[in-house]
């Protein structure tokens, strides 16, 4: 379960279930999370998110192992596991009075702490090559081989964005591959900031903008050439016509791309 997924005002019920009738909308009796997950494990990835009200009822079924429904004052025993995610600072959060500290350290028994990419640059050609291979499938392209010089790349990056910016480059790179041998220009990973200690965010770009860049990373692979099996078109995709229309609403101009 998705903690932040759900509005606060019906995570309550998402967790413990509801009686008939306790709120508008409530037409019959409904299973919460924990009630079905009886005898299991329950995951709640995103926990930090929960709003208080559901903070105290969590700590009632992780120290009582029972809960209530909404709407009713029948108390329900359950025997689950609880497996609970975050990505934010909870100690932090705590100091903050954001989160509630009982509910930190009963939580808190068995942590398991999952490194960033950035400490785990062993892992990377493993997360490369079924990536390289998933995307290339979703492609309709056969990729053989991988550049040593593109994994020494990966490798020597920080990944600020972790796995999700290591998968966007794998993507754009496979759209605009030509042959059976992946490689990335050095150039989408060069300058960008290392932040080893604390985190700047990254600048928010438009989608125009995103999309301007990707069209002029397929032009200059494809020598400035639109149409045909290996012209910017083909590359990203689309067709010939619509890559017209949106190189001249960008106003991007393709001579620039020409090979001489």
């Amino acid at each position: 379960m998705n903690c932040s997924a759900i509005p606060p005002s019906l995570i309550a019920s998402e967790l413990f279930g509801h009686e008939k009738g306790a709120f508008t909308g409530a037409l019959q009796r409904r299973l919460g999370r924990f009630e079905a997950a009886d005898g299991g494990s329950i995951f709640l990835d995103e926990i930090g998110e929960l709003p208080a009200d559901t903070q105290i009822a969590l700590l009632r079924v992780l120290q009582e192992r029972e809960f209530e429904r909404v709407g009713s004052s029948l108390p329900m025993a359950v025997d689950v596991r609880v497996l609970a995610a975050t990505n934010r600072d909870l100690e932090a959060a705590v100091e903050h009075d954001a989160f509630r500290q009982d509910l930190y350290y009963r939580l808190n028994v068995f942590p398991i702490r999952i490194p960033p990419l950035r400490e785990r640059a062993d892992d990377i050609p493993v997360l490369v090559a079924y990536l390289v291979e998933r995307y290339a499938k979703k492609a309709g392209k056969s990729i053989r081989n991988i550049k040593r010089q593109t994994l020494e790349l990966f490798q020597a990056y920080d990944w600020p964005g972790n796995v999700r910016e290591l998968q966007n480059v794998i993507e754009r790179a496979v759209v605009l591959c030509d042959g059976e041998t992946f490689a990335i220009d050095e150039s989408w990973l060069k300058g960008k900031p290392h932040f080893p200690s604390k985190r700047v965010a990254r600048q928010v770009t438009t989608l125009a903008e995103g999309e301007k860049e990707l069209i002029e990373a397929a032009l200059s692979a494809s020598g400035g050439r639109i149409s045909g099996p290996s012209g910017a078109a083909a590359k990203l995709g689309i067709p010939r016509q619509t890559l017209e229309s949106k190189i001249k609403a960008l106003r991007i101009d393709t001579v620039s791309f020409r090979v001489r």
